[in-house]
């Protein structure tokens, strides 16, 4: 990940200016630069997410735009150094749409999964899971708790499939440049198997298959990777923020497609409920699949 372009979308809340934090770290870490980005909609919405209400919705839409850019150019010059800012962005649109569409250009989009107060946390995690589930461009989500840096441990998860391979490339970037290390965990459940002497066999072979997974593609990081296959009785998203909750991750990567791409809508539907499930900041990487 060198010298990464950093998209960082806001609503101006405290809780979102913890993405800031965060991107700052990265691109501190990767020589990178930082675009603040702000997307509203041309009229006011009750307690929306990105438009804040403090211009009536009559007003000219291009002052409207050059008071936007300024206050971004303001919360960047207080949380941004010179040697990373980059100009800031302002779009007219959909919040979860216009992040995802201006991440095109950007190796990675960083932004926090809760925004003002009540109501609103809602509406601003429920767009991070349309970004995380839409976006081609790696998403960092962050949220209150979270604390990145400094990174020490890294959850690297993979279903064996060709598509999870997607997310070691970043988790070894990250482990490569701080020094951390890597479990890489296989989660399965119990309930595929029809007796335990079955679930004990299985467990060797996938033990195996994990091992050579992390010899081909960690293995330069060989000394900074531990590999594990759990058994469990929870679903995949539960046992995650299980083990997250048990042990000092500061971050999980993991791919939102999974097996097929026809397996979108359950990884998908995964890779949100860790989100919503977890304090520890979240990775996801979606394939580059063609549409």
């Amino acid at each position: 990940m060198k010298q990464p372009r950093i998209l960082v979308p806001t609503d101006f809340s405290e809780l979102s200016l913890l993405a800031f934090h965060n991107a700052v770290a990265i691109a501190r870490l990767f020589k990178g630069s930082i675009t603040p980005f702000h997307a509203y909609m041309q009229v006011n919405e009750l307690d929306g997410f990105y438009y804040m209400g403090e211009t009536s919705p009559e007003a000219d839409l291009r002052t409207l735009e050059k008071s936007l850019y300024q206050r971004l150019e303001k919360l960047s010059g207080k949380f941004v150094e010179k040697e990373f800012r980059s100009e800031p962005l302002v779009k007219i649109g959909n919040a979860a749409r216009a992040i995802t569409e201006a991440g095109k250009d950007f190796d990675l989009i960083v932004m926090s999964s809760h925004g003002r107060t009540g109501f609103s946390r809602l509406i601003l995690g429920s767009i991070c899971e349309k970004v995380l589930r839409s976006s081609r461009t790696p998403v960092l989500i962050v949220e209150e708790e979270s604390r990145l840096m400094p990174l020490r441990r890294i959850l690297l998860t993979t279903d064996f499939s060709d598509n999870s391979i997607y997310a070691f490339e970043p988790a070894a970037e990250f482990a490569e440049a701080t020094g951390a290390t890597i479990d890489l965990v296989h989660i399965v459940s119990f309930e595929q198997f029809d007796t335990l002497a079955q679930a004990q066999h299985d467990s060797e072979d996938r033990k195996v298959k994990l091992i050579e997974m992390a010899d081909k593609y960690l293995g330069d990081l060989k000394d900074q990777v531990n590999t594990e296959v759990v058994f469990s009785e929870k679903a995949i998203h539960e046992e995650i923020a299980r083990l997250t909750k048990s042990r000092p991750y500061n971050l999980v990567v993991m791919s939102t497609i999974g097996r097929t791409g026809l397996d979108f809508m359950m990884l998908g539907s995964t890779s949100s409920s860790v989100l919503r499930h977890v304090k520890t900041a979240v990775l996801s990487v979606r394939p580059l699949l063609e549409d």
